[in-house]
């Protein structure tokens, strides 16, 4: 059986994972602490486009439009 601990606080959580309703959290003040965290974006997914450089976009737009003039 493999300790488990809780994410935010590091409490350890004895026993097995379906004794804690609010898993991988210890309590629901734990986990409220964590959707905190995403409603103030300290945690963000990183995005798998890379940026668009503006100069980039300016040729793309400018090139349509030239056209069809």
């Amino acid at each position: 059986m493999a300790k488990s601990v809780c994410v935010i606080c590091s409490t350890p959580m004895p026993g097995e994972w379906t004794e804690y309703p609010e898993y991988p959290f210890c309590t629901k003040r734990c986990k409220l602490i964590d959707l905190g965290r995403w409603l103030n974006e300290d945690y963000k997914i990183p995005d798998a486009a890379p940026p668009r450089d503006a100069s980039t976009a300016g040729d793309t737009d400018g090139a349509a439009s030239e056209g069809s003039s």
